[in-house]
């Protein structure tokens, strides 16, 4: 397979690993297109009940994925984690299409999130390692877009699709099976799979952060370059989360984890209940299919302005501000609002900030962690936030079948938004260790 070096003006890279996040994007709305169907025809056996039951065990394979598979790509290498996910995603998504109760329905979910909750944490890391120094932002909050580019194109094709609710998972699970010989071929692996050559300083120095010569290197040398953390260049070849653990981690991972609860809280509960709370709110069940897609197409918008934004004014403030202004909005959508044209604007404004406050907080670990620790801090934050994104559907579809979910849902996720604002003040813009950067060689 080809290497770093030999891709280094390819675009394949980044384009594999924005399909990639497509796929993430489809898993993300698919159950929200059908759940309104399911519950309506009793299908498998389907009640408010069992489809809680049903987002809920989907995302606890998602995080499980996260914490515990996706840090192997620090491991043994981005490219091989994200082939096999993609392909354990898409042949268990296919499987849910033929059911035949929620038991089985649901296990295949979950088995489905195993792969793709380390599917974005590789992702981003690798795109990372790939990218100019100086374009965290950019390019995470760019390669995102994929995720809701595909959330924006699952809600428009329900649209038409459901209720063929089967045919929704079997597209999905195809498309992911096409992408397949793609990333087999055109995509390098962004770190080495060996044990690190020593590298003297004058090699160091002259290489440039993000660049293919700089991912060929050790990660601990360029972490210097591409972080502007302090960090030693001794060899550290396994890497876990027990590193977290070590100063000056542990505040760091704590704020960011808040954060990323929180934020992933938002996304999937939004985009799991956004139909069935506006139909709680007396709209018809087509306005809040429609809802749904245009806030994610708010979230496209949103991700390119906060990426620029991010890399101009530093994502610690710029995330700040996304976090607080979701809450804002959140509240306004308390209120019914009989006018069509403002009820779209609020909702498409909406997901300008939801969605790319969670995305700046991956940004924000891509440039406080080193590379070497970058897999395993995506990892943990994706992980961590996944359990936000267990509780966010969990706690909205407890409100429905109490037939308290709106305005009571809104408020919820008003409130997520403060808190992630609250836990982020902890989290310093930069990280320094106490180690002495200095070449492995002296």
């Amino acid at each position: 397979m080809p290497t770093m070096s030999s891709a280094r003006r390819s675009q394949w890279p980044v384009w594999l690993c924005w399909l990639a996040m497509v796929l993430d994007g489809f898993d993300l709305v698919v159950l929200g297109t059908v759940i309104p169907t399911l519950i309506k025809t009793g299908e498998l056996g389907f009640d408010a009940v069992g489809a809680t039951f049903a987002a809920t065990i989907s995302l606890v394979g998602v995080g499980l994925g996260a914490l515990f598979i996706a840090p192997l790509s620090d491991k043994f290498g981005r490219r091989k984690l994200l082939i096999a996910c993609v392909a354990s995603f898409s042949l268990f998504t296919i499987g849910v299409a033929f059911a035949p109760n929620v038991a089985v329905f649901s296990l295949l979910r979950m088995l489905a999130g195993l792969g793709l909750g380390a599917c974005l944490p590789a992702a981003l890391a690798y795109i990372n390692d790939y990218a100019p120094a100086g374009s965290a932002g950019k390019s995470t909050t760019r390669t995102m877009t994929g995720y809701h580019v595909g959330a924006v194109a699952t809600a428009l094709l329900a649209i038409f699709i459901v209720p063929n609710w089967r045919l929704m998972f079997i597209i999905g699970g195809v498309a992911g099976l096409v992408l397949l010989p793609f990333l087999w071929v055109k995509l390098p692996e962004s770190l080495r799979e060996v044990t690190p050559v020593k590298t003297g300083s004058a090699e160091a120095g002259s290489a440039q952060a993000g660049s293919p010569r700089a991912a060929e290197r050790k990660p601990s040398e360029s972490a210097n370059a591409t972080t502007g953390v302090e960090h030693s260049t001794v060899a550290k070849p396994k890497t876990g989360f027990r590193d977290l653990l070590q100063k000056p981690y542990p505040m760091v991972a704590v704020g960011i984890g808040i954060a990323s609860f929180m934020g992933l809280l938002l996304v999937y509960g939004l985009n799991t209940w956004l139909p069935q709370l506006m139909a709680a709110a007396g709209y018809p069940v087509s306005t809040g299919l429609t809802l749904l897609l245009v806030l994610n197409l708010g979230a496209v918008a949103g991700l390119f302005l906060a990426g620029v934004l991010a890399d101009k004014h530093g994502t610690k403030k710029i995330v700040l501000m996304w976090f607080g202004l979701s809450a804002v909005f959140l509240a306004i959508l308390s209120v019914k609002i009989q006018n069509e044209f403002l009820l779209n604007a609020a909702v498409f404004v909406t997901g300008v900030f939801v969605f790319s406050s969670q995305v700046l907080v991956y940004a924000w670990v891509s440039q406080l962690f080193p590379p070497r620790l970058r897999g395993t801090a995506l990892g943990f934050a994706a992980g961590v936030g996944r359990l936000g994104a267990i509780v966010g559907p969990a706690v909205t579809g407890t409100l429905v079948a109490a037939n308290i979910a709106y305005p009571a849902g809104f408020y919820v996720f008003a409130a997520a938004g403060i808190l992630a604002v609250a836990a982020l003040f902890v989290v310093p813009h930069e990280v320094k260790t106490a180690d002495i950067s200095v070449p492995v060689d002296h």
